[in-house]
């Protein structure tokens, strides 16, 4: 085996695998360190991909040429577009994905890449020579010489599992934790802290008659959409066998279960220090936070067409393991479910994320690059989003190009990463449309055609590809003129273009097509994105130009330049917090600084008058 790779990655979950897809695609020699192949693209929580806000992270990773659109489309076996009665900004794609038959076809996918190769074991010390990254040794005292790393390690990080009183080391059930690799971050200095997630009980599948509780109505049928609406814009057509999912809910034996028990809660007696996902609570905190609230709904969900695992969606716990058993049994139509494995809670060690920079790239040391959770995030979309960032930005590295970065108003990747490092972390962090500013701007039929040029820029869109996605641009502005030059016959009698129609809300254009009133260039294979990125540049034509801008006002303020040594404490007028805020995160631009909590728009408008003016030691 090599002793030397261009960049390691540590640890193949969703963040690690699109940072080794991305590097070795950017040419770079790979190693990607794991315990076992068997994990690779693990889904240990809800075996799903998308969601509000994370559909729109999953369609920018593959407009940029990331993995984890075209592996749930390969893999799903149901498919949602949620928000569908609202508008398309908020519009959202989420999958249930066949778990194993998932984490196979992203192995498949990093083996067929030539430029990768598998380093199984535990990794040790980060290994730094002046400042910059210059190895990794294992614990098993192997070496690997590299120019970047980029930390992936999940839930690992002193890990440590909660079921009720037991207390288990470990990243995640059966899987040991990251000591000596958690001793190493410490050591180089980063500020970390404990956070917390959980998962629910796994029940035997075939120990529930789903048949016999739909017909009584204990069980509601949840189906998928028909045609299903795929993730990647590679896409066309979704083959696989598509499942049905049930919801129930939980009732007063549960409360009155769960609020008898609470004591015996690792997260109420003390056990569990880290603190959890504040969106995305256990059954615990949702009993004790909203005693009013006399129901929680309850999803089913199978963890794959031959898997006998349901996932109980909704039901996360770290209560004992009778405790469990008795919760199960009281949700109606479960009363003589098996339960397979209870859900427990883990607890691990994250890094402040202020202490990145925007490309994922640490300030204390150059070449070492970390994403995922250990950055204090939750979830597959958000840890896979920072992945392809890390693994972009760790080839650059290596080749000693720029950093790529994404603006907020580029992307909700750039959103994701703007606030990890400008706000860092107090909880999991977990994405939603309401933390973009213009969010129609950044809808996710429009994804390829704001992201897709960016990744042909650096080298992820090979030329297969670029040429459809150049047919797809080409036809969108073709036809958006056509739209303005046409004329169509109103119920009136009037002829009016046929953009200007378009703008009722009550008229759509798939009817005018199927009514041959527009003659549009549409491909049979991507027909229905054609039309949505159309209608909705035509419907909201006014406020896209108003966000549009807004964006340029702000974009001013991105363009004012503070260097990365600037003496904050010099400024005269500049409060004691806010330089003490400046300087922890050391903001790379006037808007950037803004954004700092604590930072006044008044101290900003003192600081811009001295950028440019004061140098460190003058």
């Amino acid at each position: 085996m090599t002793s030397r790779f261009d960049v390691i990655v540590i640890g193949a979950g969703h963040a690690g695998v699109e940072a080794a897809y991305a590097a070795a695609r950017l040419g770079m020699h790979v190693g990607v360190c794991t315990l076992s192949p068997d994990t690779v693209a693990h889904m240990p929580c809800n075996p799903a991909v998308g969601g509000t806000a994370k559909g729109h992270l999953v369609r920018e990773i593959d407009a940029l040429g990331g993995l984890m659109g075209r592996a749930i489309d390969a893999t799903g076996i149901q498919f949602k577009l949620l928000n569908r009665s609202r508008g398309p900004a908020v519009w959202s794609p989420r999958a249930q994905a066949d778990k194993r038959v998932y984490s196979a076809w992203v192995r498949a996918a990093l083996e067929s890449e030539p430029n990768i190769q598998w380093v199984f074991g535990k990794a040790g010390r980060l290994l730094v020579e002046g400042g910059r990254i210059a190895g990794l040794a294992m614990e098993d005292g192997d070496r690997f010489d590299c120019s970047a790393i980029v930390v992936t390690t999940g839930t690992f990080l002193n890990g440590l599992v909660h079921i009720g009183p037991e207390q288990h080391p470990a990243g995640r059930a059966a899987e040991p934790p990251s000591r000596e690799l958690a001793d190493s971050i410490r050591a180089i200095g980063f500020e970390c802290g404990r956070l917390k997630t959980g998962t629910p009980p796994r029940l035997d599948r075939a120990s529930i008659d789903f048949d016999r509780r739909v017909s009584d109505g204990t069980f509601a049928v949840e189906r998928g959409d028909d045609p299903p609406v795929p993730f990647s814009f590679e896409t066309t057509a979704i083959l696989r066998s598509q499942i049905e999912c049930y919801l129930l809910h939980t009732n007063d034996r549960v409360r009155s279960i769960v609020r008898a028990n609470v004591d015996r809660s690792p997260l109420f007696n003390g056990q569990i220090q880290g603190i959890g996902p504040r969106y995305c609570p256990s059954l615990e905190d949702k009993i004790v936070r909203f005693p009013d609230k006399e129901r929680h709904q309850i999803f089913l969900e199978p963890e794959g067409l031959d898997s006998p695992e349901i996932y109980v969606n909704g039901f996360s716990m770290s209560l004992p393991r009778d405790v469990q058993a008795d919760l199960v049994h009281a949700l109606p139509g479960l009363e003589d479910a098996v339960m397979l494995r209870p859900g427990y809670a883990v607890e691990y060690d994250f890094v402040q994320p202020t202490e990145l920079r925007r490309s994922l790239e640490t300030k204390r040391v150059d070449g070492l690059f970390f994403a995922g959770q250990i950055n204090g995030t939750s979830g597959y979309e958000e840890a896979a989003a920072q992945g392809i960032v890390a693994g972009i930005n760790a080839a650059r590295r290596a080749r000693r190009e720029s950093s790529f970065e994404l603006r907020r108003d580029e992307a909700y990747i750039g959103i994701l990463v703007d606030d990890l490092i400008t706000k860092g972390c107090l909880e999991p962090y977990r994405m939603f449309t309401s933390r973009a500013e213009h969010r129609l701007l950044l809808r996710i039929d429009n994804a390829d055609l704001r992201l897709t040029p960016r990744g042909r820029e650096i080298g992820l869109i090979g030329r297969e590809r670029w040429a459809r996605f150049e047919g797809r641009r080409g036809r969108f502005v073709a036809n958006l003129d056509r739209l303005k030059r046409s004329l169509v016959r109103t119920d009136s009698g009037d002829r009016v273009p046929a953009a200007q129609l378009l703008r009722q809300p009550e008229v759509r254009l798939q009817t005018l097509v199927d009514e041959g009133k527009v003659p549009l260039e549409l491909d049979p294979a991507a027909r229905i994105l054609d039309l949505i990125s159309l209608e909705t540049a035509v419907k909201y034509e006014g406020y896209l130009r108003r966000q549009e801008h807004e964006v340029e006002r702000a974009r001013r303020d991105e363009r004012r330049r503070i260097p990365p040594d600037f003496p904050f404490e010099r400024v005269p007028g500049l409060s004691r917090e806010v330089v003490q805020r400046l300087s922890q995160v050391r903001p790379d631009t006037l808007a950037h600084a803004l954004r700092i909590p604590g930072v006044t728009p008044a101290a900003v408008a003192v600081l811009s008058s001295f950028v440019g003016r004061l140098r460190p030691g003058v």
